[in-house]
């Protein structure tokens, strides 16, 4: 039976995740498989572009978001997914030894009009590397099964 439902996220709540190390070896790694562009797999050509130097893909940021919140809160909630991102960006770069740290907050939460059993509850997610610097963002609305569907929200 899940631990959180839609009335757990309050607006303007936070949670913390991480940290989690970001290595070398993986943002090669993923970056081979899935985003094989000379930034994310070679060092010497990535020192040429504009990142500067070895970076990890957004894509795989976008990953490591999603792990850090399946473990954080996702895995042990009503969780019925999420339509999609209404916004992400990628504002520095993530570097191997980096290590990363999430903020969730809860932006905005209602029921559904039509669909009794579920909520939808709004995230910022924030994540920083250990310098404190915000390397990127992502704003969702998540679908949450509701405790008591249908029942009155105050």
């Amino acid at each position: 039976m899940p631990k959180l439902h839609f009335e757990d996220f309050q607006p303007g709540s936070v949670t913390e995740y991480g940290p989690r190390l970001v290595t070398r070896e993986e943002i090669i790694a993923f970056a081979a498989e899935f985003d094989p562009q000379p930034m994310h797999l070679d060092e010497e050509a990535a020192r040429k572009t504009m990142l500067g130097g070895l970076a990890a893909s957004g894509w795989h940021s976008c990953c490591i978001l999603m792990r850090m919140i399946a473990d954080g809160f996702i895995l042990n909630s009503s969780s019925m997914g999420a339509g999609g991102v209404n916004e992400v960006k990628w504002l520095k770069p993530v570097r191997p030894g980096d290590r990363l740290t999430l903020r969730a907050t809860v932006g905005t939460t209602r029921a559904s009009k039509t669909r009794p059993e579920m909520g939808l509850v709004s995230f910022l997610y924030e994540m920083f590397n250990q310098n404190g610097e915000c390397v990127m963002t992502l704003t969702t609305p998540m679908m949450m099964g509701r405790r008591h569907p249908g029942a009155a929200i105050s």
